[in-house]
């Protein structure tokens, strides 16, 4: 007899949806099976444990007998976690604006047996309101079609299926050309938000990497307009409720356009690229206000995000996925306060603490006070008094529910949250935020890491839930060559060449483009294997690829490299108009052509060596790459930098083929690297 299975699996939300009426299954090859043997359509829902809308059709619907009745009768009923499996995810995300229909999650897809899509929407309320049906109503005319028109829904399916599979075929074209990179960044430049920061329209995502191509761009031409889009985002989102001032990190978005109001979920992926881009904006010009945040960021990170319910077997620890919006069933709640409950807390300290953070007495949030900062951080004294007075809220917000933890380890979000440690223990010299990388980097290798040297994408209580897809090997690539340059340890220049040269072999389709899935994946929709190239809230992996090729030809000058990376670019450069949705491929892009490579030689001991080194890693400027060799024998032949010596510590800025003079201390290499690359 059919039932819920869900209590087999490791994932947070499907467990919370272990207790449900419904009888759900978990997407695997018998489940599949099942639907085809018993010839019912599969109702697909997705969603993910951070989802506040999830959470309510939950409540609403597939907590209630009734249409769990309807479910059951007529459908086979899979609950997947678009987190744990992104590849599904991807698919029937497409089949639903192939229909028409705006994206979103929960996902709820209507699929024949064979896994084709039929029927889809997001959220569906429990009775009919804003022009929507209700749930049972769906369920009830799907199944009644179902059995009248079979034959016409099996058709229409299967050829939105094809027709998904032939609209993500990459457009290929020529190179890029410099003037691309303009018109792209001009277009974004014209999206944004100059009162409040970020893109203009509410709700209000980071965006980040839309404003990581801005950053390479401001980098790489020295336009103004680009830094300082990044640069007032990265301090109104700073100043705003989106920020939590008590507990470090940012939330998921805002609803409203001033970063005011967010959608409470914290998500390890927005903190990891937002502190990259933190560490990017503090490299022109330090900022109290940057390094604050970044600091107090990576303090969430260490203190509330490691994954300690699975360590690796020598104690190291890789960094959970989200922490959710809802505690006690209502969005926010931890986190908001009232005048009257911040005054209780602080005592004769409020109206001190009030000058810094309004606290009106109606509230800015339904009647209650999201956290805000009013000034700008200019006195260390005044900022100590100040982390005291938070620390006090906090440990009375420690008092409350928490929000729900997904605890379960990524490998796409820890390779970007690795290396945005890397590059902020640089530029905050911060070398514990470096060992903290090199913990969570060296317990992704053994948790998820596999005998043939890829990735595996999820785990979770001693259980790898999903094999490794092609953003899990491409952020470990950024990864591993983040802590190359940071440490010269060869060993991560190694794994990375095995790395890049088993990603093209499993994922790459022979033109110089790449599947999201892997050539072994064995349980995807009609056997197809998605693509994705254009950047969400994650930069695809399609992009860092193109990012990987190119950081290696210029760590190792091997002209392999530069081809695949120019392949890759090529292959989606076809259609011009879609440009603006591949920014990690164009910022890439940049990288191969625009790189400056500082090579450093001489004894690492020495201290000088150690202060060019940070110079180079603390650098603005994304397109700087690192090779700390110390000895210059150990440079490849290929690269402009061969046979360069010195009698004493020294670093070289190459760029294309040509290399400056040696300078011997970090003051000279920062401004060596000025005049490299296009400064502001």
């Amino acid at each position: 007899m059919t039932r819920n299975t869900l209590a087999a699996a490791t994932s947070p939300y499907l467990l919370q949806h272990a207790g449900n009426p419904v009888h759900w299954q978990m997407w695997l090859p018998e489940t599949l099976a099942q639907a085809r043997a018993e010839q019912k359509p599969i109702l697909l829902s997705i969603g993910y444990a951070a989802c506040h809308w999830c959470h309510v059709m939950a409540h609403e619907s597939f907590e209630t007998p009734e249409s769990a009745a309807l479910m059951n009768a007529h459908y086979v009923c899979i609950k997947l976690d678009r987190e744990e499996r992104p590849d599904i995810d991807s698919i029937y995300m497409a089949a639903l604006q192939a229909m028409g229909e705006q994206g979103g999650w929960p996902l709820t897809m209507i699929l024949t047996p064979d896994g084709a899509p039929i029927f889809g929407g997001t959220y569906f309320p429990p009775e009919p309101r804003w022009g929507r049906p209700s749930f049972r109503q769906v369920l009830a005319a799907v199944a009644e079609a179902w059995n009248k028109d079979r034959e016409k829904l099996l058709v229409s399916g299967a050829s939105l299926l094809r027709r998904i599979a032939n609209h993500a075929e990459p457009a290929p074209g020529g190179t890029l050309a410099p003037a691309d990179l303009d018109r792209v960044a001009e277009r974004f430049i014209g999206m944004v938000d100059w009162g409040d920061g970020g893109l203009r329209g509410a709700p209000k995502f980071p965006n980040a990497p839309i404003f990581r191509f801005l950053w390479s761009e401001y980098a790489r031409t020295g336009r103004h307009e680009a830094g300082a889009a990044v640069t007032l985002m990265l301090a109104r989102m700073a100043q705003g409720g989106i920020y939590d001032h008590l507990g470090g990190g940012f939330a998921r978005y805002s609803t409203d356009e001033a970063w005011l109001v967010p959608h409470f979920e914290k998500m390890l992926y927005d903190n990891a690229q937002l502190l990259d881009l933190l560490a990017l904006a503090q490299g022109t010009e330090p900022d109290l206000l940057l390094h604050a945040r970044a600091a107090e960021t990576v303090e969430w990170l260490a203190r509330d995000m490691l994954a300690k319910h699975d360590p690796a077997p020598d104690g190291s620890m890789a960094f959970a996925a989200s922490e959710d919006a809802d505690s006690e069933g209502v969005e926010g709640k931890f986190y908001v306060w009232t005048r009257g409950g911040i005054a209780a807390a602080l005592g004769e300290d409020f109206s001190r603490f009030t000058e810094h953070y309004p606290c009106p007495e109606a509230g800015n949030w339904e009647g209650h006070i999201i956290l805000t900062r009013a000034t700008h951080p200019e006195d260390p004294i005044v900022e100590r008094d100040l982390a005291e007075l938070r620390d006090r809220l906090r440990a009375v917000r420690e008092q409350r529910v928490r929000p729900g933890w997904d605890d379960k380890i990524l490998a796409d979000w820890n390779g970007l949250t690795i290396a945005a440690l890397v590059r902020a223990s640089a530029v905050f010299a911060r070398p514990d935020w470096l060992d903290l990388a090199i913990g969570a980097f060296d317990a992704v290798a053994v948790l998820l890491g596999r005998a043939d040297g890829r990735f595996d994408h999820a785990y979770r209580r001693g259980r790898v839930s999903a094999a490794g897809m092609l953003d899990d090997q491409a952020a470990m690539l950024r990864a591993m060559i983040a802590l190359y340059q940071a440490t010269g340890t060869q060993i991560y220049l190694d794994r990375a060449e095995q790395l890049i040269a088993l990603t093209t072999s499993h994922f790459g389709d022979g033109a110089g483009g790449f599947f999201c899935t892997a050539d072994d994946a064995a349980d995807l929709p009609g056997g197809m294997r998605p693509r994705a190239a254009f950047d969400n809230a994650t930069p695809a992996g399609t992009g860092l690829m193109a990012e990987a090729f190119a950081l290696l030809y210029h760590l190792t000058g091997n002209p392999a490299y530069q081809a695949s990376a120019a392949a890759l670019i090529a292959a989606h450069a076809g259609e011009r108009r879609a440009l603006p949705a591949y920014p990690t491929i164009l910022a890439a892009a940049a990288l191969l052509e625009n790189a400056a490579s500082v090579v450093l030689t001489g004894d690492r001991a020495d201290p000088r060596f150690t202060e060019m080194h940070q110079a180079a890693l603390a650098s603005f400027d994304p397109s700087v790459v690192v090779l700390p060799l110390g000895d210059r024998n150990a440079l490849p032949a290929g690269h402009p930098a061969h046979g360069k010596a010195s009698d004493q510590p020294a670093a070289f800025v190459c760029r294309g083929n040509v290399c400056t003079l040696p300078v011997t201390d970090g003051a000279a290499l920062r401004t060596a690297l000025r005049r490299s690359t296009s400064p502001p």
